[in-house]
């Protein structure tokens, strides 16, 4: 960090909590700032932006930042999207286990955005196989809908008929990944069927049958997908 910022350029440093915690072990936005200010980059201008501070906060903070006022900006993921300054060319993402792939990317894309050469480090407590995959997966492709097929594939689709966004499904014969084709089929269906309602077409018999397959808050579920 301390050899971009001596050539002119500026840094992201993000960690995925805003304090420190007890029951996670992982580096705090709070805790990196101080001890990068007091030591590390002692000698150099670093700021801090998290979602807890106030709005008119963080933007002095931001625009400090973008005029160059700022050396290193030690963030959570308040910087992933919306956020263009083509002098950064160096991110330190800390508790990169504690991301996923899709949200990885976004983060390194704060980088890179100018002429000069850039580079994202992700730095792990965790050597699970898993997270191992996920952060060969974004050394390994650039490509945003890669990289989402891959985080389905290792994090699960969670379930259809409840509110869990990632790990066992609790479809019994269909997988999300494995009949995406089929998937897109029956939804092509579904609102060909909405659109003869619509044109006053009768489906009463079928809604009756769905009736007796799913109860009212699966509906909802299926509603909301």
């Amino acid at each position: 960090m301390k050899a971009q910022i001596l050539e002119g350029r500026q840094v992201f440093i993000v960690c995925p909590l805003i304090d420190e915690s007890e029951n996670i072990d992982t580096t705090s936005a709070e805790a990196t700032y101080h001890r990068l200010k007091d030591a590390e980059l002692r000698e150099m201008s670093v700021g801090l932006l998290h979602g807890r501070m106030h709005p008119s906060e963080k933007q002095n903070v931001m625009d400090s930042f973008r005029n160059g006022e700022l050396n290193a900006l030690v963030s959570t993921t308040v910087i992933e999207v919306g956020v263009n300054i083509p002098n950064a060319t160096a991110m330190v993402i800390l508790g990169a286990e504690r991301f996923g792939i899709a949200q990885l990317h976004q983060l390194r894309g704060r980088v890179g955005r100018g002429s000069f050469q850039s580079i994202c480090y992700l730095v792990s407590n965790s050597h699970t196989s898993e997270t191992d995959a996920r952060l060969q997966a974004l050394v390994d492709s650039n490509d945003g809908f890669h990289l989402a097929e891959i985080d389905l594939e290792l994090r699960g689709e969670g379930t259809v008929m409840g509110a869990e966004q990632k790990g066992r499904t609790d479809l019994r014969i269909a997988s999300l990944r494995r009949d995406k084709e089929w998937v897109s089929h029956a939804r092509n269906a579904a609102n060909a069927l909405l659109d003869l309602a619509q044109q006053g077409e009768d489906i009463s018999l079928l809604i009756e049958e769905m009736d007796l397959f799913f109860k009212e808050e699966k509906v909802e579920y299926l509603f909301k997908s």
